[in-house]
This record gives C-alpha cells, structure tokens and sequence, in this order.
C-alpha cells in the first residue's frame, strides 16, 4: 500500500510517503510558499520510490487546528488527489498527531501551536489519551486548566510542537513577574516541570503515516469534510465589520 502524508499546519512543510518497502520523507524549514513547495515535493518522493502518483492507495493530511493557510493548502491538495485517484483522504487532528509519539510519557503532554494575538491552539493529553477539549487559549488560562488536571505537583509536563518554546517563554516570563496572567509564584513552580521536546519545531508527516497505519480511529474516508480552524479568520472577522 502506498500512502502519502502531507503535514502543512505549521511553517514547516513536512511530506512523506510510505510504500510496501520503505519510508520517505522531505521537509523544508520555515518555509512560507506551501503551495509552491507540496506538489514538487511529492513528485520527488514518488520518483525516488519508483512509483507514479497514480500509484497511491491513500493520502492523508492534518486536520486542524494550525495555520489557516497552511491547513486550506495541505487539506484542498489532498483532497484533489483523493478526488482525482479515488483513493480515501485520512485527516487526522494536529494536536493527536503532535501527541501521538509520546504515549508513554510518564505525564502531561501539551502540544501547542500559536494561534497569534497571544493565544496558543492546545489540548491535553496523558498516556496517549485525549484529556480535554481543544483550546484556543493565552498561556494564562491554559495554565489554570493545567493546574486542575495535573494529578500531582510533581507531574512533568511535556510541550511538543512549533509553539512550544514560545509556549515556554510565556510561563517564564510570568514566573519572573513580566505578565498579567495567573499566579507568579504557580507560574514559577510549574515551568520547573515542563520539558520541550528536542524536535518540537519539526513537521509530522511520518506520524501522520503511523497513525493511519496503526490507529483503529482514522479509517474513515474524510473526504467531505474541511479543515478545523478553533477560530474565525481575520478576513472573516474584518468582512463582518465591513458588512
């Protein structure tokens, strides 16, 4: 089975493909032309697998919540290949995907991407397990909602993803009394807790092929359906001012 992933929810433009015999992957840092970038990259996985793009059994993408255009580029372009080969279209969560190689863990794991304007898209997880709803939230209540789910003050905390370290520098500004929100001395005693992964800033598109490969919960063809965003776009929100 041949399987291509497209992860475009960050800056980080991360394309893999999985055939019968190996793995590939490209990944372009910071890049900021997803649009430009996918498609060679995908063409230049399936030559060196010796496979045509006609070959694809399934593409799978992220879901949301990310970049809104990263996330209308990776989703509108694996849906035309779905379309076009009749093949499934597997999207998956980012948050899970984040999550997902970290279900042994021995604690909480929060992946985070910035969702601007001082806010992080977020969610909680636990031994591989979803905790709470995804949020759209500042660092300020996220660690409220952290405080009442951690099971005990010593439980580390693992932040994962491209907002993780900003995520980070957030709670160590409010621990050394740069910030409005939450309790500074919490603050302080909690950042001892959180651990970034080494890889935080990386994409996710061999995730995303071992999560449709090995998780019963993403079988199902998505190909109806259209990206989470958690929130309104700024065109959105200045078309309803204008109107």
């Amino acid at each position: 089975m041949n399987v291509l992933a497209i992860d475009t929810s960050s800056d980080t433009l991360s394309v893999a493909l999985e055939t019968e015999t190996q793995i590939l992957h490209e990944e372009i840092d910071e890049v900021h032309g997803h649009s430009e970038y996918l498609m060679e990259c995908a063409d230049k996985l399936c030559k060196s697998a010796g496979i045509r793009p006609s070959g694809l059994n399934m593409v799978a993408c992220m879901k949301g919540p990310g970049s809104f255009t990263g996330l209308r580029i990776g989703f509108s372009t694996a849906k035309g290949i779905a379309l076009a080969l009749g093949i499934p279209l597997i999207a998956v969560p980012t948050l899970d995907c984040l999550a997902y190689p970290f279900s042994t863990w021995p604690g909480l794991v929060l992946p985070v991407l910035d969702a601007k304007k001082n806010c992080f898209f977020a969610a909680f997880y636990r031994g591989g397990e979803l905790l709470t709803d995804f949020f759209d939230a500042s660092h300020g209540e996220l660690l409220k909602i952290m405080s009442g789910i951690m099971i005990s003050a010593n439980e580390p905390i693992l932040l994962t993803g491209a907002g993780a370290k900003l995520f980070l520098s957030r709670f160590e500004g409010a621990s050394q009394g740069n910030s409005p929100h939450g309790d500074l001395i919490y603050a302080k005693e909690i950042t001892k807790k959180m651990n970034l992964d080494n890889k935080f800033a990386s994409g996710r598109a061999i995730e995303l092929l071992r999560m449709t490969k090995n998780s019963s919960i993403y079988k199902k063809s998505d190909i109806d359906g259209a990206p989470v965003y958690l929130r309104k776009s700024d065109a959105e929100l200045n078309c309803k001012k204008d109107g």
